[in-house]
């Protein structure tokens, strides 16, 4: 049983036919970059997509598109002199394309003409977004709201080592004569990459917090596409956590990103950060020298009302010591006197004494004694006081002032009473 039947070929035909009769007129459509290279012919290839309202990330449909040399000349241009950004990756846009269809190539569509106002306004709103989302978040002033330390020499630096505004930071720095440890933290800061370069540069930082006292973000000067990192809401939102303050110098004078916006201290150019910052060293050694200025001033004044105190005190001293000496020296001069009249008193009185015992003594010599007529017995070594000491028959010696009589006892009266 035979069946009926085309060729791949003739549905091709019939699918181009029916694209062409249903869309013959180029239309108006809204999309997202996904994918753009312009290849060495001048042609400019550009993957569209278009995301999902509730899953953002999710991409709902997807088409190829082409810009022919000669449009794409004319369209960039003309793009980047309205909205100041060149046509790039992740960027929304509204253009008029026309639908074609290849049998070869299937469906494709071509660009020729992108409104820049509607990129403009997306651009805008999607940064109002972001910092809608921030103060939602309530970290709008975090960073604003920390202390910047008075002595600002240990630097983090995030930015491309290799660019002009790094080694415009560094030459201002080292031309102050100012000392400081600058550290460089290697990241892409413009393009698609940026974002999380910059991000995961400020997260080897946070990791040594401890060894900075504030964070600088630098760049050169650049397309206004080329700033479009520094408007992410990620980006956006570490900033304005960090926990050191943050200094930026994104290097464009017009606009102001969301960094700036959320950044403790936002300066226009690298070199404008390095100038705030060694300006803000000799605002402190200023200060210094004032205050080591008026410590002086105060500590010699100090020392020569304490010379004044102290010649005074010395003077006050001087005359007490002198008034309290002639009051020892009086006060002594008596006492030497009452002494000395004591001590003849006391001497006298001895003597006297001496005198009296001297006298006593002569009075009661026996020689003395025994001259007034008394006299001594003595029987053998004994002295005879009483007559019932006497041994009758025995010797006597009888001593009298002039000499010594021997007698013997005949006899023995007792005198009564």
């Amino acid at each position: 049983m035979s069946r009926e039947y085309i060729t791949l070929s003739e549905l091709q035909q019939r699918i181009r036919s029916a694209v062409e009769q249903s869309l013959p007129l180029p239309v108006w459509i809204v999309a997202e970059i996904s994918e753009l290279k312009v290849n060495s012919s001048g042609h400019c290839y550009i993957e569209l997509i278009e995301k999902g309202e509730q899953q953002r990330t999710t991409a709902v449909a997807s088409a190829r598109a082409v810009i022919w040399r000669q449009d794409y000349q004319v369209l960039s241009t003309i793009f980047l002199r309205q909205t100041g950004q060149r046509l790039q990756a992740g960027m929304k846009i509204l253009c008029r394309v026309m639908v074609t269809y290849h049998p070869l190539y299937s469906l494709s569509l071509r660009i020729t003409d992108i409104d820049s106002a509607y990129t403009v306004g997306e651009t805008e709103r999607a940064r109002q977004e972001t910092i809608a989302q921030l103060k939602a978040d309530g970290v709008w002033d975090m960073n604003r709201s920390l202390t910047l330390p008075t002595l600002l020499q240990r630097i983090a630096v995030v930015g491309s080592g290799e660019s002009a505004g790094y080694r415009d930071f560094i030459n201002e720095l080292r031309s102050s004569g100012y000392a400081f440890h600058i550290e460089l933290f290697e990241s892409v800061v413009q393009g698609a990459e940026a974002e999380m370069a910059a991000t995961e540069a400020l997260s080897r930082i946070m990791e040594r917090e401890e060894e900075f006292d504030a964070v600088v973000i630098i760049r050169g000067g650049g397309s206004v596409s080329d700033l479009r990192c520094f408007d992410s809401y990620l980006l956006s939102s570490v900033v304005a956590q960090f926990p050191l303050p943050v200094l930026t110098g994104i290097g464009h004078d017009k606009d102001t990103s969301v960094v700036d916006m959320v950044a403790h201290t936002p300066l226009k150019t690298p070199t404008a950060v390095a100038t705030f910052l060694w300006q803000g060293m000799a605002t402190l050694e200023a200060k210094l020298e004032e205050q080591a200025t008026t410590l002086a001033d105060s500590v010699t004044i100090a020392l020569n009302r304490a010379n004044l105190r102290l010649v005074e005190l010395s003077n006050e001293l001087r005359q007490g010591a002198t008034s309290l000496l002639a009051t020892h020296l009086t006060h002594l001069s008596l006492r030497h006197e009452q002494l000395r009249s004591l001590t003849t008193l006391t001497l006298e009185r001895e003597r006297l004494r001496l005198i009296a015992a001297t006298e006593a003594v002569t009075l009661h010599n026996p020689t003395n004694v025994l001259s007034k007529g008394y006299a001594v017995v003595h029987q053998g070594d004994k002295v005879i006081r009483s007559i019932d000491e006497l041994t009758p028959s025995e010797p006597l010696l009888i001593r009298l002032h002039d000499g010594v009589v021997e007698a013997v006892v005949q006899s023995i009266e007792k005198i009564k009473k």
